[in-house]
């Protein structure tokens, strides 16, 4: 009922940057947090970034002064920009959406992945 997409990932060189985006589409009434998650080959999926319906942001201590999430909330769209990005940065982003549909029923919705890699 939900899809979440998520585009912008690739090749980048360290010290590149890229920026990700993520479009939640379908029958959606209101979404409340919207977040980047990603998951390193033979690792376990951790949180990037959070961005509540509010606007508050979170970030892992990894990330912190180099990745800015924001949101579009007309167009229910996060992004993530990602600067300074180096090899422990490369994973399969994913994101997130906390949605209430419109009939009224409530769910977090995750998208495919976009992979990005930070390779010379």
């Amino acid at each position: 009922q939900v899809q979440l997409g998520e585009s912008g990932g690739g090749l980048v060189q360290p010290g590149g940057s890229l920026r990700l985006s993520c479009a939640a589409t379908g029958r959606i009434f209101s979404i409340y947090d919207m977040a980047w998650h990603r998951q390193a080959p033979g690792k376990v999926r951790e949180l990037v970034a959070r961005i509540t319906s509010g606007g508050s942001t979170y970030y892992a201590d990894s990330v912190k002064g180099r990745f800015t999430i924001s949101r579009n909330y007309a167009e229910n769209t996060i992004y993530l920009r990602m600067n300074s990005l180096n090899s422990e940065d490369t994973a399969v982003y994913y994101c997130n959406a906390d949605v209430r549909i419109r009939s009224g029923g409530r769910s977090v919705y995750w998208g495919r992945g976009t992979q990005v890699t930070v390779s010379s």
